[in-house]
């Protein structure tokens, strides 16, 4: 049974700690046919304001930058053994200024939540102004997170940004 709850701050230790067991998710876009394609990602996430905010270190791959100027909706979803999940529905945009890039650059470094995050150096070697380092920002409109132990699932939503 799934409980809604009113801020992210109520969900928020639990959608850390899963993210920092799960690590990977899979990244869902969508075609102009509305066909699903996913993919397998890292990303880095923060709070701002109360809500959660989410950056991915991307290669701009023509299907990605294609299904993203389409339809800017996204969902990633982690998973685990255990069955503990979380869904997060989205809006992801890509972020082209170097300010922000090197933002999201050093998150990857220092790791967001901690524990999640990488050396971006292994993938983009002239550092964030790297021409292959692109970041999207992700901008979750629905949180769900999900107990395997008994299926229980709290879900937030950011009414203004559905």
């Amino acid at each position: 049974m799934a409980t809604t709850v009113e801020s992210f701050s109520e969900i928020e230790d639990k959608f850390n700690s899963y993210i920092q067991d799960i690590v990977y998710c899979t990244m869902i876009t969508v075609d102009k046919k509305s066909r699903p394609r996913a993919r397998v990602l890292l990303p880095i996430w923060e709070v701002v304001d109360g809500k959660p905010v989410g950056w991915l270190a991307a290669y701009k791959t023509p299907v990605k930058v294609a299904h993203l100027a389409n339809n800017p909706h996204t969902t990633y979803s982690y998973w685990n053994p255990r069955q503990n999940a979380v869904f997060i529905d989205s809006v992801s945009t890509w972020a082209e200024d170097q300010e922000t890039r090197q933002y999201a650059w050093d998150l990857y470094r220092k790791g967001s939540p901690a524990g999640v995050g990488y050396n971006p150096l292994n993938f983009w070697r002239g550092g964030p102004e790297d021409p292959k380092y692109h970041v999207l920002r992700i901008d979750p409109w629905r949180v769900q997170v999900l107990r395997g132990s008994d299926l229980s699932s709290r879900i937030w939503t950011d009414e203004s940004r559905r």
